[in-house]
């Protein structure tokens, strides 16, 4: 890996279909995860919490996400009971997977009618929560110990929830949080995936990236960012996230949804797709080359988008079943030296929910295993006004047994992998281990300049 040098070149696209039929989870898959829930929480009751924004937990066990309104699975030994408001009784019907559906009209919005159903506290006495029964709780995270001083658990869930539980159960210390069970990036049952969720996620993460990719080749000067936005072909794919645009001055804010701003030549600028699964993000300049930068923008290919892209790479060839969380961060840091530092975590676990926990932080003894999915997400810490650098992508780690699964039952899938390691490989000199498993319709591939989007950074001998 020694004598490379990172050179903007001309870089071939990958001309790769996309699957239009989304993998599909069996039913007998949502009750061995149910299952193993049971079995990793010694308690009586598992009480699984969701909402529209905290939905992938829910998703996880039975396919069911609430789309206005609250939701709750109760779990116990040969039991499987979702709790669904008015408007999620006839969606759960549709779209849930081997539990029995009961209405509760106090999960629904305010003013719709109460007059049908149970109330929270009825529906546990009638699902059979008694006195004395022990309960664990998911909710949507989980609390560091030294961010609580409460002798009472921290739960993440909503407040009406657990008091009617540790009501039912005539005590507080026998409701106990149970998300790490599901959401710890070390032992947590979604943090690695069997065959078919990581085909639906690549079905998404690939999806995404080309949502992006149509964004970054068609935006030109005098058009509003409603207008970029509107290139990326939005297809009804369930969003993880908001549909991020940014330009100009307010590049820097990322996050934001576009506007009717209309980008100009030499415009900073960054946007983001996320679906269920996977999320792709691009950002840089709006110009065709050096020739276009304004003054505050000069040195930003030496300074920001080289360094940036070495981090990137370093990431991938970095990247294997084994290696600490703590040795991925290190190389980031190492390759970013002297230029800028990671905002947040470079790299960590993604599901149904953009983030799920990570791994990738300083010191971390927690390693990479077969079955993780993950984003590549290095933010810089900060950057001059005009500047911007993005390559977000989502690869899946998988060992041997794992992609031979994977090329049996999704050969398709196994065939557009292949030939993203080899673009990775022949058209960008990143060298990857034979486990990393890259999602996206380009991965890795960064072009700084978006008005000439042919060339991209590259290694070169």
């Amino acid at each position: 890996m020694t004598n490379r040098s990172i050179v903007l070149s001309s870089v071939q696209r990958l001309q790769l279909e996309l699957s239009v039929a989304l993998p599909r989870i069996s039913a007998s898959e949502y009750e061995q995860r149910r299952a193993a829930l049971l079995q990793a929480v010694s308690v009586d009751w598992v009480a699984v919490y969701g909402d529209r924004e905290h939905f992938a937990n829910l998703a996880f066990l039975c396919g069911f996400d609430p789309r206005f309104e609250e939701a709750l699975l109760l779990l116990a030994e040969g039991r499987a009971i979702l709790a669904v408001g008015n408007e999620g009784a006839i969606y759960a019907e549709f779209t849930a997977r081997g539990v029995e559906i009961v209405l509760c009209p106090s999960l629904s919005l305010m003013g719709q009618s109460r007059k049908l159903g149970y109330t929270v506290p009825d529906f546990l006495r009638s699902a059979g929560v008694v006195e004395g029964d022990r309960v664990g709780i998911v909710g949507w995270k989980t609390f560091e110990p030294e961010e609580w001083e409460s002798s009472t658990p921290a739960i993440a869930a909503p407040a009406f929830l657990v008091d009617a539980l540790r009501e039912a159960v005539g005590s507080s210390n026998l409701v106990t949080d149970a998300t790490r069970m599901l959401m710890d990036s070390a032992s947590g049952l979604r943090a690695v995936s069997g065959p078919d969720q990581l085909a639906a996620f690549e079905w998404a993460a690939a999806r995404a990236s080309a949502c992006v990719e149509r964004v970054t080749t068609s935006v030109r000067p005098g058009m509003t960012e409603h207008e970029a936005v509107a290139a990326m072909g939005y297809a009804g794919e369930p969003l993880s996230a908001h549909i991020m645009f940014a330009s100009g001055p307010e590049v820097a804010i990322g996050l934001r949804s576009p506007t009717e701003r209309t980008i100009e030549l030499g415009d900073a600028v960054t946007t983001a797709v996320g679906f269920w699964g996977g999320l792709c993000a691009r950002a840089g300049l709006l110009a065709h080359g050096p020739e276009d930068l304004r003054a505050e923008s000069e040195g930003y290919l030496e300074r920001m988008a080289f360094p940036y892209w070495r981090a990137i790479a370093t990431w991938y060839e970095t990247m294997r079943i084994g290696v600490r969380g703590g040795e991925i961060q290190a190389a980031v840091e190492e390759a970013l030296a002297g230029a800028f530092s990671p905002a947040l975590n470079p790299g960590h676990l993604i599901h149904l929910d953009e983030w799920l926990d990570s791994a990738i932080r300083p010191d971390s003894t927690e390693t990479i295993a077969s079955g993780m999915a993950l984003q590549c997400d290095i933010i810089p810490d900060s950057t001059r006004p005009g500047w911007a650098a993005n390559c977000e992508d989502t690869v899946a780690i998988a060992d041997q047994a794992l992609r031979r699964d994977l090329a049996r039952r999704h050969p398709e899938l196994w065939a557009r992998i292949s030939a993203r390691r080899r673009f990775m490989e022949e058209q960008l000199g990143i060298a990857l281990a034979d486990e990393v498993l890259p999602f996206s319709s380009a991965p890795a591939r960064f072009s700084p300049f978006w008005l000439d989007s042919e060339r991209a950074l590259a290694y070169r001998s």
